[in-house]
């Protein structure tokens, strides 16, 4: 009780002195005093916990899950803000329990950072896992891709009897952590028509996990994300659980899918774009289906979905739509870049570039993003963050006119200068990395543009 009061008391004087939403300090805080508080507070879940991690799409996946839990009647509990290590699960379940310790939650659904999952899986002992693709990311934080395999590989071993692995099968990195798993649901896109002959610049995952031989790749979605086989036949792709047998991207606005797993078949029509979020929306279903819901009740309950903060956000600067699309490593921001020309006819452009601990320190990343995608798109690029110059030089390389490029260092002035270099009915596409959106997303809530992203509710985007 000592522990729960304290970081309670955190919560409540972090957001009355308005340093943020008590969405981390109060797990610090209690588990100093109760190491042990998270085990504790979950005990409490009658149906468990289902916990979600991998490179990409971790917070999107955990929402659409969420959603489609919470419209079966199910009470959740979870970390929405993405504070995403076990001080921001913890203070997820703090948060939500009474001053009593009573905690008015059956399910617990938490994302989690790779580095992080084993030892949220030794406390919280959740019945379901969710793997959603591994790429390479914050190198200085993970070391390369074996080793954050590595560490999901682990939780996936010494996870609680019985636990349930949702792995997407067209990731072969991720598909090899099902390997003498006992329960296994295997998720993916059967869509041939959306595949692309070659591998992208920046894909990973490109060598048998079993004999090392170079992958045959049928086709690729994005990245190494497609349909692979071994030459020697060592390893393929599974054949997935639940599957989505076509995938049409209608603009910025919504996305089609028709999902089966095998006994049901059902049209899912939701407010996102982009193949990245096809993944995730298939892999929620899979996992709803893996905690007892059909496809088609989970299809129903996706079509009033909002997105998650920062993930195709919408909302209005000065007058102009906006949305923002968080992009953190290669493979991600090349998919947001993707999706916001390809569909979205994006011409107007904000990118936010930081090299804060969560972000990573090391940028040289921005080399294997494809920025000359924007070469002929691009009528105006405002670029700003911390290592905006790095930026400029990277479109600099990409042969990017000069005249079309702006950089502005006050995050305010950034966003009114995209706003005023945007032509009527066109969109601005803001692309940050993490530390940057919430910079981004701290300007345009002070100004009333959106929600504070710890309290899960938009802002009416409309004029």
């Amino acid at each position: 009780m000592a522990a729960l009061w304290a970081g309670k008391l955190t919560a409540s004087l972090s957001r009355g002195l308005r340093r943020g939403g008590g969405t981390t300090l109060p797990g610090d805080v209690s588990r100093w005093v109760d190491p042990k508080i998270l085990t504790t507070l979950s005990r409490s879940l009658d149906q468990g916990a289902v916990v979600v991690t991998g490179t990409n799409g971790k917070t999107t996946t955990a929402a659409l899950l969420r959603h489609i839990l919470e419209a079966q009647g199910r009470r959740t509990v979870a970390n929405q803000a993405g504070a995403n290590l076990i001080y921001g699960v913890t203070a997820a379940m703090v948060n939500r329990a009474t001053w009593s310790g009573r905690l008015n939650a059956n399910v617990g659904l938490f994302e989690i950072d790779e580095a992080s999952l084993p030892r949220l899986v030794q406390e919280i002992a959740p019945g379901t896992i969710i793997v959603t693709n591994l790429f390479r990311d914050q190198l200085d934080r993970y070391g390369e891709l074996e080793t954050t395999a590595a560490h999901i590989r682990r939780a996936l071993v010494k996870g609680p009897e019985g636990v349930t692995a949702v792995l997407n099968a067209d990731d072969p990195m991720v598909a090899a952590l099902g390997d003498g798993l006992p329960r296994v649901v295997y998720a993916g896109l059967d869509d041939p028509t959306l595949l692309q002959p070659e591998l992208s610049h920046g894909a990973d995952a490109k060598f048998c996990p079993r004999c090392g031989s170079p992958f045959v790749f049928d086709g690729v979605y994005f990245g190494h994300v497609g349909h692979y086989h071994c030459p020697r036949g060592d390893f393929a792709r599974p054949s997935p659980d639940v599957r989505a047998t076509s995938v049409a991207i209608e603009g910025m606005e919504r996305m089609r899918l028709r999902i089966s797993d095998g006994a049901q078949e059902a049209d899912v029509v939701i407010p996102l774009s982009g193949l990245y979020n096809a993944y995730n929306v298939v892999l929620a279903i899979a996992a709803a289906r893996a905690l007892g819901v059909p496809v088609a009740r989970s299809a129903a309950a996706l079509r009033d979905f909002t997105p998650a903060f920062g993930r195709m956000e919408r909302t209005m600067i000065d007058g102009r739509p906006a949305v923002l699309l968080l992009a953190k490593n290669p493979t991600g921001f090349n998919e947001v870049l993707r999706t916001a020309i390809q569909f979205g006819k994006g011409s107007s452009f904000l990118i936010a570039l930081n090299d804060r601990i969560a972000d990573g320190r090391d940028v040289s990343w921005i080399w294997d993003v494809n920025f000359e995608q924007l070469k002929d798109a691009a009528v105006h690029i405002v670029v700003s963050g911390d290592r905006a110059h790095d930026l400029r030089v990277r479109l600099k390389y990409a042969e990017i006119p000069a005249d079309r490029i702006e950089v502005v260092s006050d995050w305010r002035s950034a966003l009114k200068r995209a706003s005023a270099s945007t032509a009527d009915g066109q969109t601005i596409f803001i692309l940050p990395t993490y530390t940057a959106m919430l910079e981004l997303r701290a300007v345009l809530t002070r100004d009333g543009a959106l929600q504070p992203y710890w309290q899960g509710r938009a802002v009416d985007a409309k004029p």
